[in-house]
């Protein structure tokens, strides 16, 4: 039975998995799919969000102070030997079996504005948790953004390398036949087969940069490598995607209100102002009051009888209420030390602040000096395949016609091809490079 139960429960989880599965068509996987799962999967998200929910667990443990405790409890067991009983108040030397009921309550008045500072504390390190993750998301989007777009990049590679081995190829047909009639001589065919080979190898190397390009998209959303996977290609046309006219300080303005780890470095400096009122209020006098309740019942016989159990707990109830003053005079430097240390908390928040303010600024910098890079290359490479591709065709005519030797077409060829890989790169580059900076202005992150 167990076995069966354990096989149920195996084929189970395959039919949760496989199920799954099939609800991601790994072949036609778009940008806002990719990014939806790496969300899900990312282990540092996860980790934010788990410090997200441990900031708020703190929060519920300081409000708490402020409630008063009240715990109740009993106790039983017997004595031996020499004691008091407690029903004649007269030293025995008998067995006494007892039960003690009893409860507590305390409540604290003052403690130095330790506990609201607390609370103040937490619920400001909560919202420093919800940027922290917020800006986790945009880290692993803007990751995987760079990573679909190197994909559909390499795609983009591999059919310029199949184009132009299916071009060697077929000039090598048109060669073979002329060769074999003797028009041309046998070297125009071997230079030919040997282009042939050099593009077959290039159309493998384009194949294994789209394989790793894959690989790496895969491993950013945390899921097997699959040889079938594959994305949807989106209509990317430099042409619609303007290069903001903003410069870098104005950029820059508009990313400090709206990029969260900016906002969770202030709120930094923010809890550690309150950590050092925390500490400082060490130095203060706390205030509390407390109430306490107690009963007892022992087996032991008074006056020729033994009282019944609820009864002696009514005789025996007694209560109490007590109020508590602490003044600290020494405490061996443990303020001042909390104090200092404090402080020097605060400084490091001011430093990460301020470190965290510049590295924005040097990435914005980066981006501002890359799109407009891009935008240039991009541009000049319009202008060179469109020259070079009339060059080209030109060339195959006058290769044909035998006007050329075969150094001069093949020289053409690669040029013209080189150009058109060039021109993939810029293009694609650009796309990311303003994407980046679009981000930082806060448009959508989506191609």
């Amino acid at each position: 039975m167990k076995h069966i139960l354990t096989l149920g429960f195996l084929l189970l989880l395959t039919f949760s998995f496989q199920s799954h599965a099939q609800e991601i068509n790994i072949q036609q996987m778009d940008l806002q799919t990719c990014i939806d799962i790496a969300l899900e999967n990312n282990l540092t998200l996860q980790r934010s969000q788990v410090n997200l929910a441990t900031q708020e667990a703190n929060l519920i443990g300081n409000q708490g102070q402020r409630i008063p405790t009240l715990s109740t409890g009993a106790s039983t067991g017997y004595r031996w030997g020499r004691s008091i009983n407690p029903v004649t108040n007269l030293f025995e030397n008998n067995r006494i079996g007892n039960v003690n009921v009893f409860g507590n309550a305390n409540v604290t008045l003052f403690a130095g504005q330790q506990i609201s500072n607390s609370i103040k504390q937490n619920k400001t390190d909560i919202e420093a948790a919800k940027f922290n993750v917020k800006a986790t998301e945009n880290n692993i989007t803007l990751n995987v953004i760079n990573l679909f777009i190197n994909v559909v990049f390499a795609k983009e590679q591999l059919k310029i390398a199949e184009n132009q081995l299916a071009t060697t190829k077929e000039q090598l047909t048109v060669t073979t036949k002329l060769v074999d009639a003797g028009s041309l001589p046998l070297a125009n065919k071997l230079d030919i087969q040997a282009q042939n080979a050099t593009n077959e190898l290039e159309v493998i190397n384009a194949s294994n940069t789209l394989r790793i390009a894959k690989l790496n998209l895969s491993q950013a959303m945390q899921l097997p490598f699959n040889e079938n996977m594959d994305v949807v290609t989106p209509e990317l046309s430099p042409e619609n995607i303007a290069l903001t006219d903003r410069g870098v300080d104005e950029i820059f303005e508009v990313a400090l209100e709206l990029m969260p780890e900016i906002k969770a470095a202030e709120l930094g400096i923010e809890s550690a102002e309150m950590g050092v009122r925390i500490a400082k209020g060490g130095y203060m006098p706390t205030l509390g009051i407390g109430a306490s309740a107690f009963s007892n019942y022992i087996d032991q016989f008074f006056m020729g009888e033994r009282q019944a159990f609820t009864t002696q707990l009514k005789n025996n109830f007694s209560n109490s209420a007590n109020m508590q003053l602490n003044i600290p005079i020494l405490s061996n430097f443990r303020n001042r030390a909390n104090v200092q240390r404090a402080r020097l908390q605060k400084r490091l928040s001011e430093i990460q602040d301020v470190e965290t303010k510049n590295q924005l600024r040097q990435d914005i910098e980066s981006a501002y000096t890359n799109a407009n890079a891009a935008r240039q290359s991009y541009q000049a490479s319009l202008i060179r395949v469109s020259s070079l591709e009339e060059s080209f065709r030109i060339a195959q005519q006058r290769f044909d016609a035998g006007a050329i030797n075969f150094a001069d077409y093949q020289l053409a060829q690669n040029n013209f091809f080189n150009a058109q890989a060039d021109l993939v790169t810029s293009k694609y580059t650009y796309i990311f490079r303003v994407k980046v900076l679009d981000f930082y202005l806060g448009n959508p992150l989506k191609l």
